[in-house]
């Protein structure tokens, strides 16, 4: 028994250390969290019963000393590309829960230990992101590491720079330790995670899974500008180090004192004097949560007076004085009917799941994407399978398992196309990429995508130029580039479906309409690989028109903020290409306005002023309002921080409201912003 106990745990390790790879370093996990916790406990269980020192040697440490110590028992991070640094306390992870019997003895252990018949906690949420710690020495942030292997993690001090919530230099206020040592969670939110999918699918690119792998991903990337391009938020909720040690009393203090020096903490704390308390807590926290901003997906609770903390101690991975209650994602069964291909505007071919369609976290599910060809292998999904589907950090619908029990007998594996569903071009796929393309950059429905997206709001904004539209233009070959829009009289249209002299000569107004829209939009709409509206403006803010930009150096792209490399060279490659070249002085001799004056910074009378839009606005779109805003060189950030001039906000404004009163940010309401608009 002991030797096949023994082989249970090395297969149990190397799972874990495969699944902490995928994880951690990156950022692409492929079972969830709970598939992972059952393994880790099952590990843990096992390590106990056969090492019940919990011991390991550290093969890899640039520390002799370290060598045969115990280390913390957590996922390791650490890349090779990043430099080292020490934690001032060992960074744990938390032990998990989905059990309220298992809470509830957590509770009980603790009663024991301290031989008292109620304890006081604090509950906060859980959020899901990447583990951070940060560490201010006389207020200035000297170092942002990731957890690592709890000694020592990655220093992505630089990646975090951009994250307008976390201050660099704190205010000198009584009471603010000589060093601190905070830990947190960098995360995205669901608006940047949703603007960032937006971008992918427009791209016909794949969708990303979730906001925490993408946090993580963003987290590491080598070049600090790409990561720029990424709105990151962070929450401090724990303390590491601190000096002097008497700071603090309770969790609740620290958390407060946080708030008071300006550091971004959790929307959600509660001092209650029982576990029972913290069970309801709980509860209420899962109610809550699904009008947060951000993915939570669990609640933490913790031990509150600091000095119990330390007398309840750790073990060689997590401390003793906290648990982390993991909240169930809803997840619905449902038949999967079919499996079709989309084909991107940038050739990449998606496979989508169609379902019947089910009621999931309040809205009605019939589509899922299957990623690509080695997600629906690697689940050995097919057509006629009945399914488990959930909601990945509750946005994006996906297929988590199927259900082998009910699959019938002569089921088939799904056979991967070899050929585009459109063109039937041969499918390709490049090295170290999991996506399947189609070469053909005359494909039917790349030329439609690109249209779609040349056409759309955030780019061209030409009213009337919708899908079913564009797929006649293209079917009957008035469309093959978008500089041939330009080219389309009225008399094109009234040959379309549903067309009339009317409705004809609307749509030939708006695209005129859109060739005033500007360089920024210009360049947004052209579809230039990694240059979404964000990237564009800056280039338009930049450059006089799209005739410097094409003749613009590597090193003089990457003289602008948020360019790095690989979108330097991605635009390079755009302008280079011959093709490309004849639609923009196709587009030039449409009248299209392809050049602009640059205005001087000191004409804008909001530049270096951040605004956050929150609530709704009867004036104005969302779009429209950022528009009258960047115009006159401010600019719209997604979070509240000091360093926020105007909170926009209108009926519904929920917890960036909260904040800005808090940082005694001005708040505006609608009619204000708009007699602000009016002075300039």
């Amino acid at each position: 028994m002991t030797k096949e106990k023994e082989e249970r745990l090395r297969e149990l390790r190397s799972l874990v250390d495969e699944h902490d790879q995928r994880y951690y370093k990156d950022a692409n996990p492929t079972i969830s969290d709970r598939e992972y916790d059952h393994i880790k406990r099952e590990l843990d269980k096992l390590e106990q019963e056969l090492d019940p020192l919990g011991l390991f040697k550290s093969e890899t440490s640039s520390d002799p000393d370290e060598l045969g110590k115990a280390l913390p028992k957590v996922g390791d991070d650490r890349l090779e590309e990043f430099a080292s640094h020490r934690h001032l306390v060992p960074m744990l992870s938390l032990d998990n829960t989905y059990d309220e019997t298992e809470f509830f003895e957590f509770d009980q252990r603790l009663k024991k230990l301290f031989g008292l018949n109620e304890l006081p906690y604090v509950v906060e949420p859980k959020i899901d992101g990447v583990a951070v710690s940060v560490t201010y020495v006389d207020g200035v942030l000297k170092s942002a590491v990731t957890r690592g292997n709890g000694i020592e993690g990655d220093v992505i001090t630089q990646n975090l720079r951009h994250v307008n919530a976390l201050p660099f230099d704190l205010p000198s206020l009584p009471g603010l330790p000589e060093v601190l040592e905070i830990r947190g969670e960098i995360y995205m939110s669901h608006e940047e995670f949703i603007r960032l999918n937006d971008l992918r699918e427009k791209d016909g690119m794949p969708l990303y899974a979730n906001p925490r792998n993408l946090a993580a991903g963003t987290v590491k990337l080598l070049d600090p500008k790409e990561a720029s391009t990424r709105k990151l938020e962070i929450v401090l909720y724990g303390m590491g180090a601190c000096t002097p040690e008497s700071c603090f009393k309770t969790q609740s203090q620290f958390h407060r004192s946080i708030r008071e020096w300006q550091l971004p903490t959790v929307e959600y704390l509660k001092s209650v004097s029982s576990a029972t308390e913290a069970w309801e807590a709980i509860q209420e926290l899962d109610q809550l949560r699904h009008g947060y901003g951000y993915p939570t997906d669990g609640a933490v609770v913790k031990l509150d007076p600091i000095e119990m903390q330390k007398n309840a101690g750790s073990t060689a991975k997590s401390p003793r004085w906290a648990i982390a209650y993991k909240f169930e994602s809803e997840r619905q069964e449902t038949f999967l009917e079919d499996i079709t291909l989309q084909v991107g505007r940038t050739g990449t071919i998606t496979p989508v799941a169609c379902l019947q369609p089910v009621q999931l976290a309040g809205t009605t599910v019939s589509r899922a994407s299957l990623h690509n060809a080695d997600e629906i292998a690697r689940k050995d999904i097919r057509i006629g399978d009945f399914v488990i589907v959930e909601k990945a950090g509750e946005i994006i619908p996906q297929v988590v398992e199927v259900i082998s029990a009910k699959r019938e007998q002569n089921s088939q594996p799904f056979e991967f196309p070899t050929a585009c569903p459109t063109c039937e071009d041969l499918l390709v796929r490049e090295e170290g990429e999991a996506a399947w393309r189609c070469p053909n950059p005359e494909c039917a429905e790349q030329i439609k995508g690109r249209l779609e997206y040349f056409a759309s709001r955030g780019c061209m904004d030409i009213d009337h130029l919708g899908e079913a539209v564009i797929d006649q233009l293209v079917d009957q070959g008035k469309a093959k580039k978008v500089s041939d829009l330009y080219e389309l009289k009225k008399e094109d249209f009234l040959t379309l479906e549903g067309f009339a002299e009317k409705s004809a000569e609307n749509l030939f107004h708006s695209i005129e309409e859109s060739k005033a829209r500007g360089v920024a939009r210009l360049l947004c709409g052209l579809g230039i690989k990694h240059v979404g509206s964000s990237v564009a403006k800056e280039l338009a803010r930049n450059f006089t028109g799209i005739k410097e930009l094409g003749q613009a150096s590597a090193d003089e792209l990457l003289e602008i903020d948020g360019i790095g490399s690989i979108m330097a060279e991605s635009i390079s490659d755009f302008f280079e290409d011959p093709g490309n070249q004849s639609m923009l002085e196709q587009l030039e001799q449409s009248g299209v306005e392809t050049s602009h004056e640059l205005k001087e910074s000191g004409e804008q009378p909001f530049s270096g002023k951040a605004f956050v839009l929150t609530g709704t606005l009867n004036t104005f779109s969302r779009d429209q309002a950022t528009e009258r805003i960047e115009a006159l060189g401010g600019k719209v950030t997604s979070s509240v921080s000091k360093k926020t001039a105007f909170v926009v906000a209108g009926p519904g404004a929920g917890s960036k409201l909260s904040k800005a009163e808090d940082l005694g940010v001005e708040v505006l309401s609608e009619e204000a912003f708009l007699e602000l608009l009016e002075k300039h």
